[in-house]
């Protein structure tokens, strides 16, 4: 029994130098193959870019909602201060060229058909760039929402007229009104 052992211990060590061996001349290149890591592979489709507030507090939302409409892992995921008013806001002339930019490359890299803009409720961005007003009351908040939704949706629909675009607004208990 201690033979076989040693025997099966000395078929591991050497299947660990091996490995090692690919490694250290060349194999790491054998670590982001797209049959061993499909999800690493840069080419491909998914079905959607979103683009949504850096604001911590709804990550975990976020995932649900879009695991939710089945599309976990099957979009592209733009972080913009305020989202729809980070992308149009002249306050931040880099920010509108970043998220042009990346929707342009999930267009030609990955296929994608549909643009999902999500604000949220109390946001931070809202109230640093166009004060605190905005918020005074819900209607109000929506309201101010809503016009740069609809902005942006606009944007999208000349540069991108083949996309659908989705805007969208979050409590911040989760749960995802439609602004039409």
């Amino acid at each position: 029994m201690t033979q076989l052992r040693t025997c099966d211990q000395a078929v591991l060590d050497m299947n660990r130098r091996k490995f090692l061996q690919l490694l250290a001349f060349g194999g790491a290149s054998l670590l982001t193959a797209p049959f061993l890591f499909p999800r690493l592979s840069s080419a491909g489709s998914t079905e959607a870019i979103l683009l949504t507030c850096m604001d911590y507090r709804l990550t975990a939302e976020i995932e649900q909602y879009m695991e939710g409409r089945g599309l976990l892992h099957k979009f592209d995921h733009v972080v913009l201060a305020g989202a729809s008013l980070g992308a149009v806001t002249a306050a931040h002339k880099s920010w509108n060229k970043t998220f042009w930019e990346h929707l342009d490359i999930a267009e030609q890299l990955h296929h994608i058909k549909e643009v999902i803009v999500m604000d949220h409720r109390d946001c931070g961005a809202y109230k640093v760039m166009l004060g605190p007003d905005h918020t005074k009351d819900p209607d109000t908040e929506k309201n101010t929402h809503a016009k740069q939704l609809h902005l942006l949706r606009n944007q999208i629909g000349k540069k991108h007229p083949t996309l659908k675009v989705e805007t969208l607004l979050m409590g911040l208990d989760g749960k995802v009104e439609m602004i039409a």
